[in-house]
């Protein structure tokens, strides 16, 4: 007899799934580590290139390009995006009736 493989539907933010405390939180900053990645890529930096233009040491970098990002706050990652020559924006939309708010990078 073969079982079926074990799955379960999911939110679409992979931290929630796995019960994480502030899951949209990490949702966003992970969001924000892959468009910096992205960035540095497309301008073919090395890692110690964008230590440079970032003001970070290559062992950070390579943590924050490898989404090790335990030691980096969303206002950081903003301002490394900045640096990187990137806009942010910032949107508050009016409150819900009785839900709670949510973090999204666009």
């Amino acid at each position: 007899m073969k079982s079926e493989p074990l799955s379960h539907p999911s939110s679409g933010n992979v931290f929630a799934d796995l019960g994480i405390p502030n899951a949209d939180e990490y949702l966003a900053k992970a969001h924000l580590a892959v468009l910096i990645l992205k960035t540095v890529r497309r301008r073919r930096l090395t890692q110690a290139a964008a230590g440079k233009v970032l003001g970070i040491s290559q062992p950070k970098v390579s943590a924050l390009l490898n989404g090790r990002l335990d030691g980096f706050s969303t206002d950081r990652l903003f301002r490394f995006l900045n640096k990187l020559g990137c806009d942010v924006r910032i949107t508050v939309s009016p409150p819900r009736a009785k839900k709670l708010g949510r973090v999204q990078v666009a």
